[in-house]
């Protein structure tokens, strides 16, 4: 485990605004000693949880979801908490044709601008594997752990301004509960949620093979399952997610969607070690990879072997410069 660490969770206390995140956070006071701290937000004290390694897990309950007011919130988030290792979002997740009973993480970023916050691979394969453990010892056999594409909500519900994203320098995920009402009520998933956020630091030694994973759907099973999947003490570091959607809207096929896609891997934190891509994926958005593969010398191949890690010719952790 890390120690001397410090994550941040913003959550909105306010179930007729967001119909998930006071019930974690009712949780987390349930579970933890939660220490009250000097920092006031919203009128409200941020509280505080210290773990036996002195990792510290403060928990800022905000009147809004910080996304859908990035203007007042994102100087408040650098004021405090701009020194923090890793921060997250807890919300509800919902949509027409979204999959049910799913506890999802996403890392933040508007793919269509190119705008990209700072994404930890490792953290969040910590929050992952937590999130698993939890959900099996409170028997949710009804639920999924899954990642999900990369997106920021301010840009629907917010002043949908993307460049406000990078001005966070702390990696931040959307941690959230989806996708019907009966799903955000649920008393499990709240407490399984609440049980991970304290083991975002607990890493289990495995060599993260970290990539870049393009195409496909929203809720891509190939890049979800491949949070799980291990080989020889290593497996892989999942974070940014670029849809296939957002690829063809925000016309990546030009120079243009190069730059952004070099945005995106410099947002890795420990760089990339392979591109992974949907082979339905356009040839043009194949060919723009490619090329990336060829400037930082790493393997990009298609979603199948993300199935046969051992086939995957890595040639090392991270990327070389």
């Amino acid at each position: 485990m890390a120690s001397n660490k410090k994550a941040v969770f913003f959550l909105c206390g306010d179930l007729g605004i967001d119909p998930v995140a006071g019930h974690v956070f009712n949780k987390l006071k349930i579970i933890y000693d939660l220490k009250r701290t000097d920092i006031i937000i919203d009128d409200k004290p941020v509280l505080k949880y210290t773990d036996k390694s002195k990792n510290e897990f403060y928990f800022a309950e905000t009147h809004k979801v910080i996304c859908h007011d990035y203007t007042y919130y994102l100087p408040i988030m650098n004021q405090y908490f701009s020194d923090s290792d890793m921060s997250g979002l807890i919300t509800w997740h919902e949509g027409q044709n979204a999959p049910d009973k799913i506890l999802s993480v996403h890392t933040t970023g508007d793919v269509d601008s190119g705008n990209f916050g700072n994404a930890n691979p490792q953290y969040m394969h910590n929050l992952l594997w937590g999130l698993e453990k939890h959900k099996i010892d409170a028997n949710m056999d009804d639920f999924m752990v899954t990642t999900e594409a990369t997106h920021w909500s301010g840009m629907v519900y917010g002043e949908g301004n993307p460049k406000l994203i990078p001005m966070f320098p702390v990696p931040i995920i959307d941690i959230e509960i989806g996708s019907t009402a009966k799903s955000w009520d649920n008393s499990a998933a709240a407490e399984v949620i609440a049980r991970s956020l304290t083991e975002i630091f607990n890493e289990d030694n495995k060599t993260l093979m970290n990539l870049l994973c393009v195409g496909a759907v929203h809720f891509e099973p190939s890049f979800a399952n491949a949070v799980f999947e291990t080989w020889d003490d290593k497996a892989f570091g999942i974070s940014h997610i670029v849809p296939n959607h957002w690829l063809v809207t925000g016309q990546y096929e030009n120079e243009d969607g190069l730059i952004k896609l070099e945005n995106c891997i410099d947002s890795i934190i420990g760089g990339i070690s392979g591109i992974a891509f949907h082979d339905k994926l356009k040839g043009t958005y194949k060919s723009q990879l490619r090329i990336l593969g060829e400037k930082y010398n790493i393997p990009v191949f298609k979603h199948q072997l993300l199935r046969r890690p051992e086939d995957i010719p890595f040639k090392y952790a991270g990327k070389t410069v």
